[in-house]
C-alpha cells in the first residue's frame, strides 16, 4: 500500500506519522512545496522505522507531479486559520482552491486510481474542487469525523462515563455548519434518551454543541494549530480504506438533496472500505436531516464561490 501525503505542515506531518505508526502503508510519499521541509521529515520517518522495525520505504519530493504509484493521496496542503484571528474555515475557500486544483491537476494522471482523502480546510468544497479537476473516481472528504471524536470526548466527560461506552456522530460540514446526530447517539449501547432516564443523569446539549464547534480555536489560539487529533481522525479514515472494514464513518462524500442543482459533499455516517458504501441518511430525524441540508446548501455556496475565482484568475 502506498499512501501519499501531500502537505506537511502543522497536520500532515503528525498525519503521515501516525499512518506509519499503525502499519498502513509499504510506501509512504510525503510532498511539500517549501524548499528542503519534505526531505527533512523524511528523514525524520526513517528514523521512527529503525526504531520501531518498520520496513517502510519514504519518498520525498517538492513537487506534485513527482507523487507517482500511489493508492492514497492525502491532501492537506494550504493555508490554516491564524491563532487570535477571528476567521472561519470558509474564509480560506479561494485561496485553499487554488493550492487543491492544482494538486488535483498535477497527481492524476501518475496516479490514475489513486483515492483521494482531503484535509485541506474548508475541507467539503475543497473535496468538491478536487472531484472536479481531477475527475478521480474515488474523492471525500474527512468531513465531520474529527468533530464525531470531539462530541465523544465532550459527552463522555459531561456523563462521567469511560469514553470508549459512548457511540454517537456529527454530520453536516466540518466546522461552522456541523450538527450533532443525537439520534445517533447510544452509552453503553443503550439510546441516549433511555440512558438518562434510567440514570437520572442530565445533558445539556446546548454545551456540547458549543463545544464541539469552538474547542478548535481554544486549541489554535494556545498552540498555534490542531495536530494529534486530526491526525488519529485521519488516521481512522485511512484505516478503513485500507483494511476494506466497512466502517460507519461521518466522511464527506457526494449527496443529492432537493433544492441543490449538483451533488454536494457533505458529511453523513457512511460505510467506509475500498469503496464508498450507503449511509445512514433515511433514518436520520427530520430536524437532523434539515439541518444536513443546510450545511449543503453552504458549502455549495462556497465552493460555487471558490470554483468562480479559479476561473477567473485562470481565464
Amino acid at each position: 500500500m502506498h499512501i501519499a501525503q501531500i502537505g506537511t505542515g502543522r497536520v500532515g506531518r503528525p498525519t503521515a506519522y501516525t499512518i506509519m505508526c499503525a502499519e498502513l502503508a509499504d510506501t509512504i510519499t510525503v510532498c511539500d512545496t517549501k524548499p528542503g521541509l519534505a526531505n527533512a521529515f523524511a528523514e525524520e520517518l526513517r528514523h521512527v522505522t529503525a526504531s520501531l522495525s518498520l520496513d517502510v520505504e519514504i519518498i520525498a519530493c517538492e513537487r506534485d507531479e513527482d507523487v507517482a504509484g500511489a493508492n492514497i493521496i492525502l491532501v492537506s496542503a494550504g493555508k490554516p486559520r491564524t491563532p487570535g484571528i477571528k476567521m472561519t474555515r470558509r474564509d480560506l475557500a479561494v485561496q485553499n482552491g487554488q493550492t487543491v486544483k492544482h494538486i488535483a491537476e498535477s497527481t492524476i494522471s501518475n496516479n490514475p486510481a489513486a483515492k483521494y482523502v482531503v484535509i485541506t480546510n474548508p475541507v467539503d468544497a475543497m473535496a468538491m474542487v478536487c472531484k472536479k479537476y481531477s475527475k478521480a473516481e474515488f474523492v471525500i472528504s474527512t468531513g465531520t469525523n474529527l468533530e464525531s471524536l470531539r462530541f465523544r470526548s465532550g459527552l463522555a466527560r459531561a456523563l462521567k462515563v469511560p469514553v470508549s461506552t459512548v457511540e454517537g456522530y456529527v454530520g453536516g460540514e466540518h466546522g461552522k455548519g456541523a450538527t450533532i446526530l443525537w439520534s445517533t447517539v447510544k452509552v453503553n449501547g443503550i439510546p441516549l434518551n433511555e440512558y438518562v432516564k434510567s440514570t437520572r443523569k442530565t445533558v445539556n446539549e446546548a454545551e456540547i454543541d458549543s463545544y464541539v464547534k469552538s474547542v478548535s480555536k481554544v486549541i489554535i489560539d494556545n498552540i498555534g494549530g490542531t495536530e494529534f487529533g486530526p491526525a488519529a481522525s485521519f488516521r481512522d479514515i485511512v484505516r478503513a480504506i485500507v483494511k476494506n472494514s466497512n466502517e460507519l464513518l461521518p466522511v464527506a462524500t457526494p449527496l443529492k438533496l432537493n433544492g441543490l442543482s449538483e451533488l454536494v459533499f457533505v458529511s453523513v455516517p457512511r460505510r467506509l472500505g475500498s469503496s464508498i458504501g450507503g449511509s445512514i441518511y433515511d433514518i436520520l430525524s427530520t430536524k437532523e436531516k434539515t439541518e444536513i441540508a443546510d450545511a449543503a446548501e453552504a458549502i455549495c455556496q462556497t465552493y460555487d464561490t471558490t470554483v468562480e475565482a479559479i476561473e477567473k484568475n485562470s481565464g
